[in-house]
């Protein structure tokens, strides 16, 4: 196989205006495209800056229910800072705040679907 990197996943949401400014206003991930796609439809894609792989925010998965996602993983080099600001931006986290690990800590929370993400700094 010759395969050098997953490029795109898809986000089941139920809204795309929603899930598009949670992902980029809340997050701070950058718009890559949303464009117009076949009749009624649309192709809403975001990505961590500088990331090599996007995610796709989609409503036309039957067999992907708007929150049945979980463990989308997002590297950090500042774990508790991003932590303080998703708070200061209206994010909750679980009960149990960052959590420390054997290969480091992470933190977890939900976008409005209930797609679950797990915001992790991965000890060196």
């Amino acid at each position: 196989m010759t395969v050098t990197h997953v490029q795109l996943l898809s986000v089941p949401v139920s809204d795309q205006d929603r899930a598009r400014d949670f992902y980029v206003d809340v997050l701070g991930f950058d718009l890559m495209w949303d464009n117009p796609m076949g009749p009624g439809g649309r192709w809403v894609q975001v990505a961590p800056k500088g990331a090599a792989t996007a995610l796709t925010l989609v409503t036309w998965f039957p067999t992907m229910p708007p929150g049945s996602l979980k463990g989308l993983v997002l590297e950090t080099d500042d774990l508790d800072g991003d932590v303080a600001a998703l708070r200061d931006r209206g994010v909750a986290f679980a009960e149990d705040g960052i959590q420390v690990a054997p290969w480091g800590r992470y933190a977890t929370f939900h976008d409005p679907d209930g797609n679950g993400i797990v915001l992790q700094s991965t000890r060196v």
